[in-house]
């Protein structure tokens, strides 16, 4: 990896904009940076280190020095013995740097990047199931892949807890891809990436918009819709191909958006789209729906059901045209993409009791959910477990409350990534929302004993939805994050056990 002196970083902050001033000698300036980090636990000799974070304190930068920093990117002038390279955005000047540091590793990389309010880690799956039956046929690496459960960067599959990782990890994701000889790289990209200048400096070769709904409204989030929206659309600041769903919220606001783009591609459900979806039928197990583009006009299958999968389907299409990607690929891909954790169904033996694991947890994917399943089992009695997290996204308390009142017949709720929050105040915050719509709730703080309680309820013909978690391992809870039975093992576990008490009932 070819490295750089501190004044080559400098020059790159000043070209792009955000250098303030810097009292870096040539002497300084010349030496060669060993490392970029902005943790100061991480810091060897001839670190760049980077202060950056409403949390950073000063003491970090002291830490920083005494391991041997070099000098510091920070918009202040803490006036220490090392150089201060001063920007007006931090997160911006880190993007940047690390692009640097890695060598620019998007010159070798197609990248495509995907957000919206619902949808991203299923549609950056399917993507990354075309481009590996294609990259397959042609003896190439299989494409890399970030999502909100993992990352795979060509070479290792890692856990994940952040949708977007921070601009240096992601820049480590990308070169390390290079190096294994990845062709391609799926990202989510969280609104939150997109406001704090994670991905600035980031260019996509295709950008993916798929729907808007209020969500991620706090005080550590954005401030209110206006800001989340316009978050999401600094996607197509920096992209070749914008990629628009046009059943999406704010669709007009959206193309308006993607005109920054060389060019747009729009795909959607009964709409002159280039990428037209029609005649679905969404069967309970693998719905069936057709598309058209000026390529070709064809059934395909999936294996999640769901009418919003069928969206997000439409835009994996989208991104495969615009990426030049044959049409056997396309539907070889979809008709094998599976995510877990997403509209995973189980079933007992006499088909009386029906546990559906889905991701659902903001008032737009709890919806989809609904109609969905409402649509697929009708008749049917509906019990939702569900939680909302600690400190961040409170308007889903009110969102969620209210639409699992309306649309259930009985709901409990839940512990969910309480962070510092107390289970119980977050759960009768909740409470107080669904008992507006219905009375039939129950509040039991542990989830692992919820799921439990809902599938083991004695009561036929019945859906039990389990939301939120998906197949993730783990809880927040204080400010850890401890190992936690995913929703998907628990499903397994208690309806097996629901089997269980159920044949003894019989013998006895």
């Amino acid at each position: 990896m070819k490295e750089f002196s501190i004044s080559t970083y400098v020059r790159e902050l000043e070209e792009n904009n955000l250098l303030i001033n810097t009292n870096c000698s040539k002497e300084t300036g010349d030496v060669v940076v060993k490392k970029v980090s902005y943790n100061s636990n991480d810091v060897t000799e001839n670190t760049l280190f980077v202060c950056k974070g409403a949390g950073f304190k000063e003491e970090y930068l002291d830490m920083a020095i005494e391991k041997g920093a070099v000098a510091y990117i920070s918009q202040k002038d803490y006036h220490k013995d090392i150089p201060c390279i001063m920007v007006s955005n931090a997160q911006k000047a880190l993007s940047l740097t690390a692009i640097k540091y890695y060598n620019n590793p998007q010159e070798n990389l197609k990248l495509i990047g995907i957000t919206g309010t619902k949808g991203k880690t299923t549609t950056a799956n399917f993507v990354k199931s075309i481009l590996d039956d294609y990259l397959r046929d042609k003896h190439l690496p299989e494409a890399g892949i970030i999502t909100t459960d993992s990352v795979f960067d060509g070479k290792n599959k890692i856990s994940s807890n952040l949708t977007t990782p921070e601009s240096l990890e992601l820049q480590k994701y990308f070169f390390t891809a290079v190096n294994n000889n990845t062709q391609y790289m799926v990202v989510e990209v969280s609104s939150q990436a997109l406001k704090y200048g994670r991905v600035h400096g980031v260019c996509f070769d295709v950008g993916v918009f798929l729907n808007i709904s209020e969500d991620h409204i706090s005080d550590i989030e954005h401030t209110d819709y206006n800001d989340y929206f316009t978050s999401k659309l600094k996607l197509f600041n920096n992209c070749i191909t914008a990629c628009v769903n046009l059943n999406s919220d704010e669709v007009s606001e959206v193309l308006a958006a993607a005109q920054k783009a060389d060019r747009v591609m729009t795909f959607g459900i009964g709409q002159a789209a280039n990428v037209c979806g029609y005649n679905i039928l969404d069967d309970a197990f693998e719905p069936v729906f057709y598309a058209k583009t000026d390529l070709f006009s064809r059934k395909f299958n999936l294996k999640m059901s769901g009418i919003f999968n069928v969206e997000n389907a439409l835009a994996a299409i989208a991104v495969a045209n615009s990426l030049g990607i044959p049409e056997k690929y396309i539907y070889s891909g979809l008709s094998k993409a599976k995510v877990n954790g997403r509209m995973d169904k189980y079933t007992s033996k006499n088909g009386e009791k029906v546990v559906v694991v889905d991701y659902a947890h903001n008032k737009l994917s709890f919806n989809r959910l609904y109609d969905s399943v409402q649509k697929q089992y009708p008749g049917h009695k509906i019990i939702t477990v569900f939680g909302c997290p600690g400190e961040k996204a409170i308007t889903r308390r009110r969102d969620l409350g209210l639409i699992s009142g309306l649309r259930s017949n009985k709901i409990i709720i839940t512990m969910e990534d309480p962070g510092t929050e107390n289970i119980r105040e977050i759960c009768e915050e909740i409470a107080q929302y669904v008992k507006q719509n219905n009375n039939n709730y129950e509040i039991v703080e542990d989830r692992t004993e919820a799921i439990r309680r809902a599938i083991l309820l004695p009561e036929p013909n019945t859906v039990v939805l389990i939301t939120g978690k998906g197949d993730e391992r783990y809880q927040r809870i204080g400010k850890k994050t401890i190992k936690y039975p995913s929703d998907v093992e628990n499903a397994i576990r208690f309806l097996e056990e629901y089997e269980t008490v159920k044949r003894l009932k019989q013998v006895n």
